[in-house]
């Protein structure tokens, strides 16, 4: 492997990648779409240039491991918990349904059950990525039925991980020998039981003390290869001592570091490049599109679309709508399902590596996911026309929109509105937890306003969760970490630190999040205080000018001044400092 390949094929597929990703995101696209396109662009089928598929297959494996450590960072069980009423019966059905469809169509066509069942599992899932892109565009991504959607995820993300464990065992398994199936899944369970419970016991122990330890170092550098080390060694660790896939170690890695205080900046600080290579896995996919595809197997192609964007989100749908969910936010959720995304792509690439699967089915999923995830945004215009249509009917009696009663609706109303975090009605973030933080916020605590810390210091933790603060330990100059302490939804925000790294784009990113929020910023000089203005803070108090004020008030105390005059005095040199 030459490295002029392995540099041209990164600058090449990135440079792709960010061409018609831009074009996908002008034209309202998202940009896997773009990313798809530009692997089909780069790959061996196009004239012009040529990536090395091998190269960008291997690099992009670092994609697939750092997606599946973010899915497990962020997987809430209290998130999954209050939805459970409707995500966890509702996701079970949907995927159980379209294998069921997906395994009972592939056969009809003549493939075998391997092949059939691989394609079941890869058509099951929808992309989590496309599906909160289109709730954050209609910005409903924080509501009752963006929490619901999430949930859904979360549960398809579990079953898609212990599809990609158990997908190898298929290998070798003859139509006739189901008791030898049932065998190998009895002893890959056996394998993921053990190398969770080692995880969890041994990784939740030990790996939260490592990152405590290195957090200390306050070098960025060294945490980010601390989390590097962790995600790929369990990785490796669950492939070569397990034999599972390196998919569940990323993800068991993820779950125990997103448990711990270290979440937030694991995110922010060890996980820029996981977006790259995660573009690099879709573009890698993308070279490995044909066009034949819609000359030789034109009918399964058409099959799988209508399945992945008809079939699939009206077994979705109707399954909220049994559940008792009001058809419209039914509509929101469903209609998000309606494509297939970076899990099954995952789940191809195992099956192929497996012999599970050929290339032309792998043709076909790509294909399929192309012009799905194109459409998608679209099927979402029709929501309010099928409200009106469906409103109009029932009022002539022709259709009766919720058959349920209304004891079920509130039910489980009530248990997606639980998932909503309450804010208070005046919330403030503060940066930093030094002798001026904690003043500020031990100040708000006593006048009964909720404070939430942004602390880069482990050291730091226990006495702030003793005076009862929220805590988000984490970089305030990174947008992530503003976003976990609330200052989209805060009053006010205080910099009290005035060594604070790059405050200038804090207070920037701030007033994007939130343009009302109130800033407050501590500045180690005067010379400072025009500039922060201008970037968007309200006020700024200078260490300078404040140490000037209390010496000359202390001389004048001295000198037997009285208090009319020292104010006086105040009053004077403040205006001349300012």
């Amino acid at each position: 492997m030459h490295e002029l390949d392995i540099i041209s094929t990164l600058a090449g597929g990135f440079a792709a990648a960010l061409l018609f990703g831009y074009v996908c995101h002008v034209i309202r696209l998202s940009p896997i779409v773009g990313f798809l396109v530009a692997g089909i662009v780069v790959g061996p089928t196009t004239p012009g240039f040529n990536a090395d598929p091998q190269i960008a297959a291997q690099l992009a494996e670092i994609g697939v491991v750092l997606l599946l450590f973010d899915v497990g960072l962020h997987f809430d069980l209290q998130e999954l918990g209050r939805v459970r009423s409707i995500a966890i019966p509702g996701a079970l059905l949907q995927c159980c349904g379209s294998f069921l469809v997906t395994f009972l169509l592939m056969l009809c066509f003549s493939y075998s059950w391997q092949e059939a069942m691989a394609m079941g599992i890869a058509m099951s899932f929808a992309s989590t990525v496309v599906v909160t892109r289109l709730l954050s565009d209609s910005n409903e991504l924080q509501t009752p039925t963006g929490n619901l959607a999430v949930g859904w995820l979360i549960v398809q993300d579990v079953l898609a991980v212990l599809a990609l464990v158990l997908l190898p065992s298929l290998k070798g398994i003859e139509a006739t020998s189901w008791f030898s199936l049932i065998g190998i899944l009895e002893i890959a369970a056996l394998k993921i039981a053990t190398l969770v419970l080692a995880v969890f016991f041994l990784g939740g122990r030990f790996i939260p003390k490592i990152l405590h330890r290195i957090a200390e170092t306050r070098s960025r550098e060294l945490f980010t290869l601390t989390i590097l080390v962790i995600v790929l060694g369990l990785a490796l660790l669950s492939s070569k001592g397990f034999g599972v896939s390196m998919a569940l170690g990323a993800f068991l890695a993820g779950v125990v570091i997103g448990q711990s205080d270290f979440s937030v900046r694991a995110t922010t600080d060890a996980l820029p490049m996981r977006d790259a290579f995660a573009a690099l896995f879709f573009v890698s996919v993308g070279m490995l599109f044909d066009p034949v595809v819609f000359f030789d197997t034109p009918g399964l192609f058409w099959a799988m679309l209508l399945l992945a964007m008809f079939v699939t989100p009206s077994l979705a749908i109707g399954l909220m709508l049994l559940l008792g969910l009001p058809l419209k936010n039914s509509l929101r959720v469903g209609l998000c399902f309606a494509q297939i995304g970076e899990f099954s792509f995952i789940v191809a690439n195992l099956a192929k590596r497996a012999d599970l699967i050929s290339e032309s089915l792998e043709h076909v999923l790509v294909a399929v996911s192309i012009f799905s995830i194109a459409i998608c945004p679209l099927l979402q215009l029709s929501i309010d026309p099928i409200v009106r249509f469906a409103r109009r009917f029932s009022r002539l009696g022709w259709l009766t929109v919720s058959r349920f009663p209304m004891s079920t609706t509130s039910r489980v109303q009530t248990a997606i509105d639980e998932s909503i975090e309450p804010i208070s009605e005046f919330r403030t973030v503060v940066v930093g937890y030094g002798p001026v933080g904690r003043t500020a916020a031990k100040l708000l605590s006593e006048n009964g306003i909720h404070a939430t810390i942004i602390e880069l210091n482990p050291t730091s933790i226990d006495s702030i969760r003793a005076a009862g603060h929220r805590l988000v330990l984490g970089d305030a100059s990174h947008v992530e970490t503003l976003k976990a302490a609330g200052v989209a939804s805060a009053v006010s925000l205080i910099l009290s630190a005035s060594n604070i790294t790059q405050t200038s784009n804090v207070i920037r990113m701030a007033r994007l999040l939130n343009p009302s929020i109130q800033i407050l910023v501590r500045s180690a000089y005067i010379g400072q205080c025009q500039e922060l203005l201008k970037q968007g803070a309200d006020h700024v108090i200078a260490e300078e000018s404040e140490v000037a004020l209390a010496m000359a008030e202390t001389i004048l105390r001295n000198l037997g001044a009285t208090a009319e005059q020292i104010d006086h005095q105040r009053d004077k040199l403040r205006s001349d400092l300012s």
